[in-house]
C-alpha cells in the first residue's frame, strides 16, 4: 500500500491526507431495482429513495485505487439514489476498504461509513470482498474517449446532512458482469437478483471532498 502526501490529520494514530483525495483508478458498478422493504434505508435519514414503481435504484460496485492517489487500496461499496430537496445525491450506505487510513479518513471527513474487509483481486475482471461479494467480468467495453463526471454524496453526521462533492473524469463503458453476493452478508438483499446493467469506469481521475 502506497502513501503520498500526507497531511498531519489523524484518527485514532492513523494518518491519511487531507481533502480532497486525487483519486486514480478503475471500477466497476452494477445497478439493481431492488423492492422497496428489501432495500436498506439511505444513510441520512432525511434523504428520500428515488423509487421506480415501488422499487428503489440501487448500486455496488467494486474500486481499485491505484498510483500516484495518495492512498492505494481495494473498495467495495453499496449506493441509493436519493433526494435532498429535489437535487439528486448519492447516499453511500454499506462500505469496506483494506485500508485503515482509508477507513479512518473517509469516516472523520465526509461521514461515509467505512470498515475493513479482505479482498481477492486476480485481474481487473475478477474481484472478490471475503464474506461480501464477487464479480467476474466476462466482457468489458469502454469508450475511446474519456467522460466527465461529477456528483455529490449525502452521508449523516449526528444527526446532519453531509453533502460532498466528487467530480473528474473516466473512460465509461459497458460490461457483462455475473454479481454474487453472500447471502447471509452485509449485502444479502442483493443476493440472487439480476443488476440492470453493469458500467466499466476505466483509467477515472476523480477529486473526491472539497478543494
Amino acid at each position: 500500500m502506497g502513501v503520498t502526501d500526507i497531511d498531519p490529520t489523524s484518527s485514532d494514530d492513523l494518518t491519511y491526507p487531507a481533502e480532497p483525495w486525487d483519486l486514480h483508478g478503475h471500477a466497476q458498478v452494477g445497478v439493481w431495482l431492488v423492492p422497496r422493504r428489501a432495500a436498506p434505508p439511505p444513510h441520512h435519514p432525511g434523504s428520500r429513495q428515488i423509487r421506480l414503481f415501488g422499487r428503489v435504484l440501487v448500486g455496488a460496485a467494486f474500486f481499485r485505487y491505484d498510483d500516484p492517489s495518495p492512498l492505494t487500496y481495494d473498495e467495495i461499496m453499496a449506493t441509493q439514489l436519493v433526494l435532498d430537496g429535489w437535487r439528486p445525491r448519492v447516499s453511500i450506505t454499506h462500505i469496506w476498504v483494506d485500508s485503515p487510513a482509508s477507513k479512518a479518513g473517509g469516516r472523520d471527513l465526509w461521514a461515509i461509513p467505512k470498515d475493513l474487509a479482505e479482498f481477492e483481486r486476480v485481474t481487473n475482471r475478477a474481484y472478490t470482498a471475503a464474506g461480501i461479494g464477487t464479480l467476474t467480468l466476462a466482457r468489458l467495453r469502454a469508450l475511446p474517449f474519456r467522460l466527465p463526471l461529477g456528483f455529490r454524496i449525502a452521508q449523516d453526521r449526528a444527526g446532519s446532512l453531509l453533502v460532498s462533492p466528487v467530480a473528474g473524469s473516466a473512460r465509461v463503458g459497458l460490461g457483462k458482469g455475473f454479481w454474487t453476493f453472500d447471502q447471509d452478508g452485509p449485502l444479502g438483499f442483493l443476493s440472487g437478483r439480476t443488476p440492470l446493467l453493469t458500467l466499466t469506469l476505466q483509467q477515472f481521475h476523480l477529486f473526491f471532498g472539497k478543494r
